[in-house]
């Protein structure tokens, strides 16, 4: 049985990354599959990673629990929001605190290289966005998505990493967003 962690990256209990999240839960859960789904939001830590590596910041208890489900998982969802041209400040914050040396990779000494730990597992961002895809690759050069799919989970191991954006979300109407939703839960089902 694959197991799946989802990631919810949205600090709006009713934002439409909610319920797209659960869309991928309620395919998964129907599947078969051991998935789990994580809001950031509801977790108790300090996203401010304060010395950087220099000096080594204790993990709350949230997020120890969260290493150990990314170690468990087979296949990582990360959903949230496209602000700015990349992802919010609580997901930038959790991965800065979780995504961390010894942990996700390992710095080989004396030598511009690392060690990927996270191998083996596979992962799904699902971005969601008010810009137009077509503008936001022309525009932005996909700098949000290249940012968290090559800058953190490829750098750590993690592949592939798919990309599904839905856009614009702004000007959806319901049945548009019940198509999004729909094609969210066959990803679940599929655990891709």
């Amino acid at each position: 049985m694959k197991k799946v962690l989802i990631i919810n990256g949205h600090p709006d209990k009713e934002s439409f990354c909610f319920a797209i999240a659960e869309s991928y839960k309620k395919g998964a859960d129907l599947s078969g599959a051991d998935c789990k789904l994580v809001h950031l939001i509801d977790l108790d830590f300090n996203p401010i990673l304060t010395f950087g590596y220099r000096k080594v910041s204790e993990l709350e208890p949230d997020l120890v629990k969260i290493q150990q489900d990314i170690l468990a998982a087979d296949h990582l969802v990360l959903v949230y929001p496209n602000w700015w041209a990349t992802f919010p400040a609580l997901l930038k914050g959790f991965v800065d605190r979780v995504f961390v040396p010894n942990f996700a990779f390992k710095y080989r000494e004396n030598s511009p290289f690392w060690d990927k730990l996270l191998v083996g597992k596979t992962a799904r961002m699902i971005v969601t966005m008010d810009t137009p895809k077509w503008y936001y690759f022309l525009m932005n050069i996909n700098a949000g998505h290249n940012a968290m799919r090559i800058g953190v989970l490829e750098f750590c191991g993690i592949k592939p990493v798919k990309i599904t954006s839905f856009a614009p979300v702004k000007s959806s109407d319901d049945v548009k967003r019940r198509k999004w939703f729909a094609e969210v839960e066959k990803l679940g089902k599929e655990q891709k």
